[in-house]
């Protein structure tokens, strides 16, 4: 199964609608002149969702030998407008869990 039909299937799990995959789009995020996140960016069009009719999505490996892989999907929806600020709510994101599961 390619990539593209795993995240249609991810998306489809997460948010309990179809989605039809658009385009590709390379995203290289940096900060501090460092490179925080360089890859792909799939664009989704979704049927059905009450809130946004677009999904970005990607799958990048961890270090985790059992979760090899994470799975990212962030909605089309107001302040994310774009491939590249829907990888910089995730990166967000994907901070914050890290200082909760510091703190605990």
């Amino acid at each position: 199964m390619s990539h593209i039909h795993e995240l249609r299937d991810v998306i489809y799990r997460m948010h309990g609608v179809s989605a039809t995959h658009v385009k590709s789009v390379p995203v290289t995020e940096k900060y501090h002149d460092l490179i925080a996140w360089d890859g792909v960016v799939e664009v989704f069009r979704l049927t059905g969702h009450p809130k946004t009719h677009k999904v970005y999505a990607w799958v990048h490996d961890t270090d985790d030998p059992k979760h090899p892989q994470r799975y990212v999907t962030v909605l089309h929806i107001p302040p994310v407008v774009s491939p590249e600020t829907a990888v910089r709510a995730a990166i967000v994101q994907e901070s914050r869990e890290r200082d909760r599961s510091k703190e605990n």
